[in-house]
């Protein structure tokens, strides 16, 4: 099964990429598999990974999701800003 993970801000910047590919995930793979895959193969991701936001497909999911061929997996870092 193959997946587009597409990764923002400091998550992209860790992995110097913000679209990865990841190919041979076993049927039944979840969303924390591809979290684990990202950290296997980019290891600056580690120690953002905890506070980390998924979406698969565009809708918000949680990291036991189940993901399906072909869809696009988005990992999200907490977002802060604004003024005080």
């Amino acid at each position: 099964m193959t997946i587009t993970v597409q990764l923002f801000a400091s998550l992209a910047e860790a992995a110097g990429a913000r679209t990865v590919s990841l190919d041979d995930l076993p049927p039944g793979a979840t969303v924390a598999d591809i979290a684990a895959r990202l950290v296997d193969r980019f290891p600056r991701l580690a120690g953002l990974r905890a506070s980390v936001i998924y979406a698969v497909n565009a809708e918000y999911v949680q990291a036991d999701f189940p993901v399906q061929p072909g869809d696009t997996v988005a990992l999200i870092p907490p977002v802060s800003g604004g003024q005080a």
